[in-house]
């Protein structure tokens, strides 16, 4: 029984990036709206995700650089890694974004939040602890979870995800990593950066939905530090090695294979999180993948948006966040507003960093029509050469008329680099608009202008381009 009744005009269910987006932009514009949120406060990103793997890669990479620095005249160094004092930076970073996604900002703000679990109970109504909430409209944001795969053994031994990982003081000293996602891999090298012996399993490709020829590089420089990568190895089963180690037992052409750990990480994938919402009871198709939705983000209840992982397309934070302005347009101001997958970027914190959006070269030619495949290294680029980051490329794929179809970036500040052709295909523009941009010299950004530029290349071997030219020289 309920002791509370709310009908606001906005009902959030879920404190992550996104509908924390939905709910700071309605009050911003006088909307009521109820914030309803059991677990923490700025979701899977903020406490287990993007910020504390990224607090955790920076620690790595300060580490490498020590072990480096010779190329540049200054004698290499073994880093002493602190571990607790790692876990202590990364806390350090949750703790200091925390307050942006507190209750108290929201509240402020004139939100009214519920800690507790929501449920729908009719097509109307949600209940939340005491509370029911019967809402002009409600935007599902409950994120996603971990997906624990059905391994035998795997209930018998103890295991980490991306939710328990950064909570450890103590190094690994043996990581096995199942799972050679983003995720897998991103923590794979920053834990070996930090001293730890790691092995990856993965029982397909590693970095299998990206162009393998840039994965190529990102894999070649983690084995060349010395991660384990097993692609196309399945696990057979897990168990218990001692007190507190772990052996996963992996299928080879002669049989199981044994490899002993200290600590299994396992990052299989992500859940969209919808159990327990009540989705049947409020006429709220789902399936495994997560709440299904139309390209307006509208579930098959019209008075309920789902956004972000649970919406079960591309689970990243800034894609949340693209979706939550998406809904604050259909329901604040009523503008048509559809989901563009084509310019929502992709990056793998790796080093070298590997960005992708829009078409990979594969989609590309498999869609149909001329494509042009445009190319060019960062061996070629005077920035990286100072810097003595020359591994990597940048690849565009576009059509005939130079209309952009996709970048794929693989190298140093590739994550930043992509931020410019997100704006190119979101904005339509084609390649001579980048290619009559200037960027600041000397920067990695000219890479992709330099590639940019060699869609006109062949201009100058036209013989109407020359005829042109040489009429032209006769008046002066």
């Amino acid at each position: 029984m309920t002791d509370t009744i709310l009908k606001p005009d906005i009902c959030v269910i879920g404190a992550g990036s996104g509908g924390l987006s939905v709910a700071a932009a309605a009050a911003a514009f006088g909307v009521s709206v109820v914030l309803v949120e059991k677990g923490r406060m700025g979701g899977d990103c903020l406490n287990y995700g993007c910020v504390p793997s990224k607090a955790l890669i920076a620690a790595g990479k300060r580490a490498a650089a020590m072990r480096g620095a010779s190329a540049f005249g200054i004698a290499d160094v073994d880093p002493r890694v602190d571990f607790k004092a790692v876990n202590r930076h990364v806390q350090d970073v949750i703790a200091a974004i925390a307050p942006n996604d507190s209750v108290e900002r929201f509240t402020a703000l004139g939100v009214h939040v519920i800690r507790a679990q929501a449920r729908f109970t009719g097509p109307r109504t949600v209940v939340a602890g005491d509370t029911e909430i019967r809402a002009r409209r409600f935007v599902v944001a409950t994120g996603s979870s971990p997906m624990v795969p059905p391994i035998p053994g795997l209930d018998d031994v103890d295991f980490l995800t991306n939710e328990t990982i950064f909570d450890l003081t103590r190094r690994p000293s043996r990581l096995i990593v199942i799972g050679g996602g983003p995720i897998g891999i991103e923590l794979a090298q920053a834990h070996r950066r930090l001293g730890s012996e790691v092995t990856v399993v993965e029982a397909m490709s590693a970095l299998s939905k990206d162009d393998p020829e840039a994965v190529a590089p990102v894999l070649d420089r983690l084995r060349g530090e010395g991660v384990v990568i097993r692609e196309n190895t399945a696990v057979a089963r897990v168990e218990r090695r001692g007190k507190t180690g772990v052996r996963v037992f992996v299928e080879t052409q002669e049989g199981l294979e044994p490899i002993d750990g200290s600590h299994l990480l396992v990052a299989t994938g992500r859940a969209a999180n919808v159990d327990g919402l009540g989705l049947d009871e409020a006429g709220i198709a789902h399936d495994k993948k997560g709440v299904k939705v139309d390209a307006k983000l509208r579930t098959t209840n019209r008075r309920v948006y789902a956004i972000g992982d649970v919406a079960g397309g591309l689970q990243f934070t800034h894609v949340a966040g693209y979706h939550a302005g998406l809904v604050i347009r259909a329901l604040l101001f009523r503008l048509p507003a559809r989901e563009n997958r084509a310019i929502l970027p992709r990056v793998t914190y790796t080093d070298p960093e590997l960005a992708q959006i829009g078409m990979t070269e594969a989609e590309a030619i498999e869609a149909g029509g001329r494509v042009r495949i445009l190319r060019w290294p960062y061996a070629e680029n005077d920035r990286a050469l100072a810097e003595r980051q020359t591994a990597g490329f940048i690849k565009l794929m576009a059509d005939r008329r130079g209309r952009l179809l996709g970048v794929t970036i693989v190298g140093a500040n590739a994550g930043e680099m992509i931020n410019l052709w997100a704006l190119v295909l979101s904005k339509k523009l084609r390649l001579r608009d980048v290619a009559a941009y200037v960027p600041a010299y000397p920067t990695m950004s000219e890479i992709g202008k330099r590639a940019a530029i060699t869609y006109f290349s062949g201009a100058a071997r036209k013989p109407m381009v020359r005829r042109l030219i040489a009429f032209l020289r006769l008046f002066g």
